[in-house]
């Protein structure tokens, strides 16, 4: 789905300001405009239950990502903002419009999602497939808005190339040129780079981050963790339930204590002498064969006194650094179980 057709009848709209200005709203913006507001949004099927009290809110201009185990909702959720599902209960805002079921056209009209799976017309070139859409969407100034996408994603010159001739990294951004043909105020990205080598998965984060000094708010659905943090102002955590939402850093700092690693060059004889004596140390484990994980309140005050007793010992210190948490790290501290297979 990129798209609904026009129609805008009788439909609430809030006041916001378009994505793209310079007084877009930021990162951690405490603005009440938001791109996507969800409030307590559920939704069930029957007796399951895909995803249930799930809030959070997107700023513009964000890239936001939605991170959770195989049947934990995410897709669900996603389907549901973007108008193919209707939410059992709660409430949600999507570009400035509420959901609900009139709505639909109205908010079709103002996002776009883009599937894991491209589905171009493949004997088609990338310029006759966008050409399509946009037609079949009904948008004015059709080719400048082809010219325009084509340019976003760096592909005016393969625009009368045929999608079946394209490696998977140059559909993929065909696929994304297909998105951006509406100008959508929300790009809703499900795993864009689930099966491509690592130069094309640069160049679509590449991508992703042009987009985002463009204006444009993205919801990126992603299992690659590391992409998450490499591409993410904040992050989501679904799994069924929202766990938690927040800046990377943010939920390194909440879920886990500030530690520094030190490593010698030969194991100390007696290490509880050592650290007992300095200041900050709350506690300290031995990592064999010859290092040490110190939990310290402030790493940058704690390093100096650590590497003076250490010296003073007479320990040979190959490297003394802070410890840091991945987002995986996060990730796995939070998610613990296998949704999917635990449903009937």
């Amino acid at each position: 789905m990129n798209q609904g057709p026009q129609g805008m009848e009788h439909v609430e709209v809030q006041r916001v300001q378009a994505p793209g200005r310079a007084s877009s709203a930021r990162s951690g913006s405490t603005t009440a405009q938001s791109a996507v507001a969800v409030e307590h949004l559920t939704k069930r099927f029957g007796d399951r239950v895909a995803f249930e009290d799930v809030s959070f809110r997107v700023g513009y201009g964000e890239v936001f990502g939605f991170l959770g185990p195989n049947g934990a909702g995410k897709t669900t959720t996603v389907r549901t903002l973007g108008t193919l599902l209707a939410p059992t209960s709660g409430a949600a805002t999507v570009a400035g419009i509420q959901l609900r079921p009139e709505n639909g056209p109205a908010i079709r009209s103002r996002i776009s999602i883009m599937p894991e799976s491209p589905g171009l017309y493949l004997r088609l070139t990338v310029a006759e497939n966008l050409e399509c859409f946009a037609r079949l969407y009904c948008l004015a100034d059709r080719r400048e808005r082809i010219e325009r996408a084509l340019r976003a994603v760096n592909l005016t010159e393969r625009a009368n190339d045929l999608c079946r001739s394209l490696s998977k990294g140059l559909r993929q951004r065909a696929a994304l040129a297909r998105a951006l043909l509406n100008d959508p105020a929300v790009l809703f990205l499900d795993e864009p780079t689930s099966g491509l080598d690592p130069v094309a998965t640069r160049e679509v984060h590449e991508l992703i981050a042009a987009l985002k000094d463009r204006g444009v708010t993205i919801f990126l659905t992603t299992h690659r963790l590391e992409e998450a943090e490499r591409l993410c102002d904040r992050v989501a955590i679904l799994n069924t339930t929202m766990r938690l939402v927040g800046r990377p850093d943010e939920l390194r700092a909440r879920l886990f204590k500030s530690s520094l690693e030190v490593r010698l060059r030969a194991e100390l004889t007696d290490p509880d002498a050592v650290f007992a004596g300095v200041p900050g140390i709350e506690s300290w484990e031995a990592q064999p064969p010859s290092s040490y994980l110190l939990t310290v309140p402030d790493p940058d005050a704690s390093a100096p006194e650590v590497a003076r007793a250490l010296v003073h010992a007479g320990a040979d210190i190959c490297s003394l650094t802070e410890s840091r948490h991945s987002l995986e790290d996060v990730y796995l501290e939070l998610v613990d179980e296998d949704v999917e297979a635990k449903r009937p």
